[in-house]
């Protein structure tokens, strides 16, 4: 735990929204189990296993020191899926707003494991911005709260279909499009996408369709499965220049896995680059980490 502690004293407070420790990465002998994420003006701890009363008061204490006004939320997740989530100080602001390169997001640390903005994702955000040109038309699958859509607004895009089976998560998204003064040219579909293939086709073709899945989802996506059925659909929905961005975070998959997959379903598509992870996000293994990888035609 010393790694946390050390990392704690010598951080500063930041202004956006960002990981301070990421024990996950396995970089930390001890803390594999730990991450510390600044929401500002709030902190997340967040344990992979039950930490003791004494190590929760000295990582208490250390934020104290460290950061006196800052209220902290404490969040242990268990195998299968249990998870306890506490305030330990302070007061989270309701609403909570967060930036990020000055884009802002509603985030919420009190209630469930996702917090409404995945801070690992924030170099694919930022690949999004640079790469969206002017008039674009993306297609956001897996939308969750519409980080990428809004983005690919703000960068210049005519028009982004937001798709998500979660109706709560997409109204934070449409939320999200209002902060930031981009409703214009978002849509939302709260559907099923292996059921609404018919309808997005109709709806293209697209210059960047985004692809953010979960792992595995029972009853939504499962990557061993469901990537292959993706990737198949993705040439008829890009069109001549389009680009895909496809994520794949779990560790339990390499890069190979998803390269394979693209390779064998949609061999029009030619593998381009991999976005790298934010440097807060280090692991031991590229295979490990969070994967993004940019595909175009070939």
């Amino acid at each position: 735990m010393q790694a946390l502690l050390d990392a704690i004293a010598a951080s500063a407070f930041p202004a956006d929204a960002q990981r301070l420790f990421h024990g996950r990465g396995g970089r930390f002998p001890g803390c594999e189990h730990l991450t510390l994420d600044a929401y500002p003006p709030a902190l997340l701890l967040t344990s992979f296993e039950p930490l003791a009363d004494e190590a929760i008061a000295a990582i208490g204490a250390a934020l104290t020191a460290r950061w006196p006004a800052a209220p902290w939320v404490y969040q242990c997740r268990q195998e299968g899926g249990r998870t306890e989530t506490r305030l330990m100080a302070g007061a989270v602001p309701e609403p909570h707003v967060v930036t990020e390169t000055g884009t802002r997001y509603l985030v919420h640390l009190l209630r469930g494991q996702n917090h409404g903005l995945f801070l690992d994702m924030a170099e694919g955000r930022r690949w999004v911005r640079e790469h969206v040109k002017p008039g674009a038309k993306v297609l956001n699958l897996f939308a969750y709260t519409c980080a990428f859509s809004v983005v690919a607004l703000q960068a210049g895009a005519a028009e982004v279909v937001n798709v998500d089976m979660s109706d709560g998560a997409l109204a934070t998204g449409k939320r999200n499009h209002g902060l930031n003064g981009v409703e214009r040219g978002a849509k939302f579909l709260p559907h099923d996408i292996f059921n609404s293939w018919g309808k997005l086709t109709r709806g293209g073709p697209y210059d960047l369709v985004i692809c953010d899945p979960p792992s595995f989802q029972k009853g939504s996506f499962v990557a061993t499965k469901d990537y292959a059925r993706l990737a198949r659909r993705l040439p008829a929905l890009l069109g001549p220049e389009g680009q895909a961005l496809l994520c794949l975070n779990t560790p339990k998959l390499g890069l190979d896995f998803l390269r394979d997959v693209m390779a064998e379903n949609a061999p029009e598509l030619a593998f381009a680059e991999r976005v790298a992870n934010p440097a807060a996000f280090a692991d031991q293994s590229d295979e490990r980490n969070l994967k993004v990888l940019i595909y175009r035609r070939a």
